[in-house]
């Protein structure tokens, strides 16, 4: 079962700020939807709650410590190895393959070590963000550009999507 976690990242690491994105990509939300559509995805509590609703077609699990937090239409997990553990369950009897880490940072700090996939939009620009995506180490990942989308009405920024496949050892 692979671990794939999918972030929209700007040319200096941010990927929020003030618990939201930074951005509007029309294209980045349909690679989004198309990657992740089917398949268990996790967050945080805090990305949950940017979002403001479970997204529909996928299982949604959220992760947090807040044991007074629940929310219809969500898994709620207390740890990220319960959610992982939820959330591999869920895609092999949905026969999934792929699990989705969808944020936010802390989750992402979280679960970078042990992804097999990133999905990521590198974003064409450095904006302001309280929120940062873990550095990677070049070496462990193949990159695979899969598209690109231009700056217009549409998309704030231009942006490219890759696919990085964590290198055998």
């Amino acid at each position: 079962m692979k671990l794939a976690l999918i972030v929209a990242v700007s040319r200096n690491g941010v990927i929020g700020a003030g618990g939201d994105l930074v951005w509007r990509i029309s294209d980045d939300l349909k690679w989004f939807k198309k990657v992740t559509m089917g398949k268990p995805i996790v967050m945080g509590r805090k990305t949950y709650q940017s979002i403001g609703r479970p997204l529909p077609g996928r299982d949604n699990i959220v992760v947090t410590r807040d044991l007074e937090f629940s929310a219809g239409g969500v898994f709620v997990a207390r740890s990220i190895k319960d959610a992982l553990t939820l959330a591999r369950a869920r895609a092999e009897d949905c026969e999934a393959g792929e699990v989705c880490i969808i944020g936010g940072g802390e989750v992402y700090k979280q679960t970078v070590a042990i992804a097999d996939r990133i999905y990521m939009t590198r974003i064409a620009a450095e904006v302001e963000g309280d929120v940062f995506f873990p550095a990677l180490d070049s070496a462990q990942w193949d990159d695979r550009h899969c598209g690109s989308c231009e700056k217009n009405q549409q998309n704030e920024f231009a942006c490219d999507f890759v696919i990085l496949d964590r290198r055998g050892e």
